[in-house]
């Protein structure tokens, strides 16, 4: 796990969710990039997204992705999560340092140096978030 502060003052938080570990304090929202649905005790929303691909439906992943980033830039304790919380959950951070004002052919490289050296594990991953909207 670990809290990520954007460059707007957004805070996030990255995780695993492998260890099966329920987080305390737990989120007030959060996002979870699974293949299949995720049943977590806080409200959340879950995007169809396979280990090393992308998400299945993009536009429903780009508007709960801006949602996110909204609920964080008002303060809500928030949280993003796949299996490991390297490849989804990097290319997700990457999207939210993109529309935090990040160039978008900079987030990646923004997101392994403030959250996982590894983060955004594949080019069209990568490719993804060079073509994130930020509008």
């Amino acid at each position: 796990m670990k809290i990520v502060e954007l460059p707007d003052g957004a805070v996030i938080t990255g995780r695993g969710l492998r260890d099966g570990k329920i987080v305390d304090p737990h989120p007030q929202y959060g996002v979870y990039l699974q293949p299949r649905p995720v049943d977590m005790p806080w409200p959340h929303d879950w995007i169809d997204w396979p280990d090393f691909r992308l998400p299945r439906d993009h536009d429903a992943a780009i508007r709960v992705i801006r949602a996110l980033h909204a609920r964080a830039l008002s303060g809500e304790r928030v949280e993003v999560a796949c299996s490991g919380g390297v490849g989804r959950t990097g290319t997700v951070i990457s999207c939210l340092a993109v529309l935090a004002g990040v160039p978008a052919d900079e987030a990646v490289a923004w997101t392994r140096a403030n959250y996982h050296r590894r983060a955004v594990e594949t080019p069209w991953q990568k490719r993804w978030v060079r073509r994130f909207p930020v509008q």
